[in-house]
C-alpha cells in the first residue's frame, strides 16, 4: 500500500516545507504538497484571508492530485490543521472516492476560538506573540528586508486562524488523529483531544517527542505513522 498524504502549510510556511520530506523516501508514503497563494512559486498572488476560501481551491488541487490514487489522507500542522479539516470537508462533499483519514497536528480542536490574538499589535509585538504561538522563532525575521517582505504573508495567515470559526457543526465520516508533540506548551494533550467531537468514525490521539514542532525533527517516524494508521483502518 502506497499512502498518498495531503500536506497543508502551517501559517507562514509554503509547500517547500514538505517537499523536503519528499527526499526522505519513507516506504509507503507518497508526499503531496498543497500551496497556498502569497508565497514561494505564488508569491505575486494575494493570499487567503479565511479558511473556507483557502479550503475550497486546497480541495481543488487535492482532488486535481489524487483522485486516483488508492489510499489518500490529509495532513496539516496548526493553521494547517483547521485548513485540513475543512478540505477533507469539502473534498468528502464533493465525492472523492479514497479519502482515507485526516491527521491533525499541534492544534486545538476546530470550535476552539484563540482568545490571545496576536492580529492588530505592532510589528514587534505582533512577532513576539506569534513566536509564543509557535514555539519558535524564523531567523527570516532577524533580516530587516525579508521581515518586510514576509510580515504581510504572515500576518494574513495568522489573521486567518483567529478569525476561523467551523461553518458546519456536523462531524466528519472519516477516522480523525490527533498528533502533538509530547512537550507541547502550547496545544495540550486534552486541546488535542478535543478532535474527537470532529469525527463520526474512529478517533486516535498520537504524540512524538519534541514541542510545537516536533515536526521539524520527527517526520521520518510521522510519515511512517500516518502509514501505519490508514493501513490498520485508523
Amino acid at each position: 500500500m502506497t499512502l498518498s498524504l495531503v500536506c497543508l502549510p502551517f501559517a507562514g510556511s509554503g509547500a517547500g516545507f514538505y517537499r523536503a520530506w519528499k527526499k526522505l523516501e519513507v516506504a509507503g508514503v507518497d508526499v503531496v504538497p498543497l500551496q497556498l497563494p502569497g508565497r514561494e512559486e505564488r508569491f505575486i498572488d494575494p493570499p487567503h484571508s479565511d479558511v473556507a476560501t483557502a479550503a475550497l481551491e486546497l480541495a481543488a488541487d487535492a482532488m486535481r492530485l489524487t483522485k486516483d490514487k488508492e489510499h489518500v489522507a490529509l495532513f496539516g500542522h496548526s493553521l494547517g490543521a483547521v485548513l485540513a479539516f475543512e478540505t477533507a470537508r469539502a473534498l468528502l462533499a464533493q465525492g472523492h472516492p479514497t479519502l482515507r483519514a485526516l491527521f491533525v497536528s499541534g492544534s486545538p480542536g476546530p470550535w476552539t476560538g484563540r482568545t490571545h490574538r496576536a492580529t492588530g499589535l505592532d510589528d514587534d509585538a505582533f512577532l513576539a506573540r506569534v513566536n509564543e504561538f509557535a514555539g519558535y522563532r524564523h531567523a527570516a525575521f532577524d533580516d530587516p528586508d525579508m521581515r518586510e517582505l514576509l510580515l504581510p504573508l504572515l500576518r494574513a495567515d495568522v489573521a486567518m486562524h483567529e478569525d476561523y470559526r467551523p461553518a458546519d457543526d456536523r462531524p466528519l465520516d472519516l477516522p480523525v488523529t490527533a498528533l502533538r508533540g509530547a512537550d507541547d506548551r502550547l496545544v495540550s494533550a486534552a486541546d488535542s483531544a478535543q478532535w474527537a467531537a470532529a469525527t463520526a468514525g474512529a478517533f486516535t490521539a498520537h504524540e512524538f517527542p519534541g514541542g510545537h514542532m516536533y515536526l521539524t525533527e520527527s517526520a521520518t517516524a510521522l510519515l511512517e505513522f500516518t502509514a501505519g494508521a490508514v493501513a490498520e483502518g485508523r
